[in-house]
């Protein structure tokens, strides 16, 4: 599905002055986008207790845009040292952060330790010993395995590398018990782009079994579920959008029964990343070249460092090309400048009859874009914009320039010379 006609309607009759004044490629975000969007979704949740949105900074890890979700009252979920600065830099409290790692190291954990901590996740029951210190509340990714089917991008749970396994989810929190931990919470991310709504709901009544059966087996009560993130967008103009409003509506109704049965229930809690921002974000990029041989190619001045989904997932991104709307149509491969054969936007796809100079709006770029970018080649990740709900353009990031590119190689020497027998 094509990115909104009210998107459309702020940016398209601007977007030739924005290329001119802060040149191509660029990826631009609409705040006014997401911001209707993360009042859906509180609205969609607000009978569930303690709902809380944790953004997935892996979406889209600009400070900027992380602001904006802090001032929904959003906390951000992270996954690296990294993600973990960012966060804190943006204002995050130890309350505003999940940190769901996977693999983790000391220096991980040490960074997730840092300034007052977080809400720790943990990805197996080995690492019930390898926090350094253990804090008061803690949370594991709890992996159904054949008990639930996945989905395309994550794959089928017992295939993947997450989460304790059902067998085990029992024992991990009598781990972490014995080493003093006195609250918890229960996490799982089953599978990703998921834009059937029932499959979410079957995932929040899967975590309130695995509650009800923890409190049976050890003895505790879970102060939260998370469902992870995974919810979808329509990427294809075929595709029907995710409903939310029944996905919400079922959820709060599975937690209602909840507490009419046992007398509580925990907060609900999710980590949207591609929902919140994928539909508001678009890359432009510039015609630039075309060549004609066996197909027809449209050269573009972006390439796969900028937007590398379609390469490793074959993800489809609609295309538009504004200004060229009644031209006659033929069909395309759209590639960029890499000596990759896979560098390409589009494969054999009807566009518009294309001229050099000429924009594309590659879509839904507000997720998984940038933040997914390269250097291969030497090719440099572009600037990111951000559009206000006033009208005006701000850049949020600036492009990657050649310094940055030869910084690493610059260092102090280091060398370790062969021992002496």
């Amino acid at each position: 599905m094509p990115i909104s006609d009210a998107y459309k309607a702020r940016l398209y009759p601007q977007l030739d002055r924005i290329a001119r004044h802060f040149g191509t490629p660029f990826h631009i975000y609409d705040e006014t986008g997401i911001r209707e969007t993360g009042a859906a979704l509180k609205a969609a949740f607000a009978q569930a207790e303690g709902f809380r949105e944790f953004f997935a900074v892996k979406a889209l890890p600009n400070p900027f845009i992380m602001r904006i979700m802090s001032d929904m009252g959003f906390g951000y979920d992270c996954s690296s040292g990294p993600e973990l600065m960012l966060a804190r830099n943006c204002g995050a409290k130890p309350g505003d952060i999940m940190f769901t790692s996977n693999n983790t190291s000391e220096s991980d954990f040490l960074a997730a330790a840092d300034k007052g901590g977080c809400i720790l996740n943990l990805d197996d029951i080995s690492l019930a010993d390898k926090v350094p210190v253990m804090p008061e509340l803690i949370c594991f990714r709890y992996n159904p395995g054949s008990r639930r089917s996945g989905n395309a991008i994550i794959g089928k749970p017992e295939e993947a590398k997450y989460g304790v396994s059902d067998s085990q989810i029992v024992d991990a929190y009598k781990k972490v018990q014995k080493r003093g931990a006195k609250r918890f919470g229960l996490h799982t991310m089953l599978a990703s782009n998921e834009l059937d709504y029932r499959y979410m709901v079957q995932t929040a009544a899967m975590l309130l079994e695995v509650c009800r059966r923890l409190e049976l087996e050890q003895n505790i009560r879970m102060e939260f579920i998370n469902i992870g993130g995974g919810l979808g967008i329509p990427y294809r103009p075929e595709d029907a959008p995710l409903d939310l409003e029944s996905m919400g509506r079922e959820i709060c109704q599975g937690l209602s029964d909840f507490k009419d049965h046992y007398g509580y229930v925990p907060k609900f809690f999710m980590e949207s990343g591609r929902y919140m921002t994928g539909p508001h974000g678009v890359l432009v990029t510039r015609v630039i070249n075309h060549k004609d041989i066996y197909r027809r190619y449209i050269g573009v001045d972006a390439s796969m460092s900028a937007l590398m989904r379609p390469a490793i997932y074959g993800a489809y991104h609609h295309i538009e090309a504004p200004g060229a709307e009644g031209r006659p149509e033929e069909v395309v491969d759209v590639v960029g400048p890499l000596c990759e054969n896979n560098d390409k936007f589009a494969i054999q796809r009807s566009l518009p009859q294309l001229t050099e100079g000429d924009l594309l709006v590659i879509q839904d770029t507000g997720a998984h874009g940038h933040a997914m970018g390269f250097n291969y080649n030497g090719r440099l990740r572009p600037q990111e914009l951000l559009l206000h709900p006033d009208g005006s353009v701000e850049r949020i990031r600036r492009a990657e320039n050649v310094s940055d590119y030869f910084a690493t190689l610059i260092f102090e020497p280091n060398s370790l010379l062969p021992e002496r027998s």
